[in-house]
């Protein structure tokens, strides 16, 4: 029996969405100030990435640039990497260190929920790649419209303005 490449990443998609474990970082306090430096710039390094990868899915998304499904599931993938990434990122705690850092004190304070918003982006993210492997550029607005909306619900509660 011979399983089309899109059928085969569709199955893998569909295994990883049901055993999808939840990242369990716990907050650590800085230890001194360039640790909270680094820290700092740890977490904006991977949120540069995130932009990166969202840059062309939001053209694609508000149809100023073409639907590519090579593009969409490479940055699909990445942003499901970037997704397990952040825990570890955001977990230190720099708030006792002067960093210039968009971070709201309260990242740190409702963790958890931090956790939640992060498994969301991680979600859509599955979502989008298994839209392009089904094929069903119906699907694709809506799929990368939902990773936006995981951002922006994280953003809205714990970046500063």
């Amino acid at each position: 029996m011979i399983f089309s490449r899109k059928a085969i990443v569709a199955t893998m998609i569909s295994g990883a969405l049901a055993s999808s474990p939840l990242f369990a970082a716990e907050v650590v306090e800085a230890s001194s100030a360039k640790h909270a430096k680094a820290a700092t710039q740890y977490r904006q390094a991977i949120f540069q990435l995130v932009r990166s990868n969202m840059g062309p899915l939001g053209g694609m998304a508000k149809g100023a640039l073409p639907f590519d499904e090579s593009v969409m599931e490479t940055n699909a993938v990445r942003l499901e990497q970037l997704a397990e990434m952040m825990g570890d990122y955001l977990s230190v705690d720099t708030r006792k260190f002067d960093v210039e850092t968009g971070a709201k004190d309260e990242i740190w304070i409702n963790f958890s929920d931090v956790e939640k918003k992060v498994m969301a982006l991680k979600t859509a993210a599955q979502g989008l790649q298994a839209a392009v492997a089904s094929g069903d550029e119906s699907a694709y607005r809506g799929a990368i419209g939902k990773i936006g909306a995981s951002c922006k619900s994280c953003h809205d509660d714990y970046k500063k303005d």
